[in-house]
């Protein structure tokens, strides 16, 4: 347990600080409640599993070989992002354009393209994979760790969003508060591009 430890705290920092998935996930449920926020949470994580398994698997060295493929991922994430936000702040609330939860399939793709999953899944596959152990079980542990301190962190960002959610009834509020949602994809876009 105590090798595991440095592991645990890594995740529990890259899961619990802000970032791409936890503003989309306070927002969803801020928009949808807990329920709505669910196929998320449990979308983010699926893709966070089978990324960290591919880089332990040895995608890395991809990018090791091609740093260009990680220039490349990098401002296609940040697009998708500026992308997000435009899609979060343009919605018409209440109306018949209102934005619609995050679907599993959506949030698990996500991850393909979130700068920061694949600083996470990189940094755990070449960092913290074990040696000297089967390859496979060495990946599936650290993948599982990353699950198991994920899920309550993102759940911690959406029940926020639950938590706020009788404060934006008003769809001035609600506006305001998405285009907020939408500025903090932009700014976090932006930090993923230096």
């Amino acid at each position: 347990m105590t090798e595991l430890l440095p592991l645990m705290s890594y995740c529990l920092v890259m899961s619990a600080t802000p970032g791409p998935n936890n503003v989309m996930l306070a927002a969803t449920g801020a928009n949808f409640g807990g329920r709505g926020a669910l196929p998320a949470i449990l979308g983010i994580q699926a893709g966070m599993f089978a990324q960290t398994m591919l880089m332990c698997a040895g995608l890395g060295s991809v990018f090791v070989a091609y740093p260009l493929a990680q220039q490349v991922l990098r401002v296609a994430g940040s697009l998708y992002l500026v992308y997000l936000a435009w899609k979060l702040s343009g919605a018409a609330v209440g109306g018949a354009q209102a934005p619609k939860a995050v679907s599993f399939a959506q949030a698990a793709t996500f991850q393909a393209l979130n700068p920061k999953s694949w600083v996470k899944a990189i940094t755990v596959a070449s960092v913290f994979m074990p040696a000297g152990h089967n390859p496979f079980a060495g990946a599936l542990l650290v993948a599982a760790v990353g699950t198991l301190v994920g899920m309550p962190c993102n759940a911690m960002w959406a029940l926020f969003g639950v938590s706020i959610r009788r404060l934006l009834t008003d769809p001035r509020k609600q506006r305001v508060f998405n285009l907020t949602m939408g500025a903090t994809l932009v700014v976090l876009a932006v930090m993923f591009l230096r």
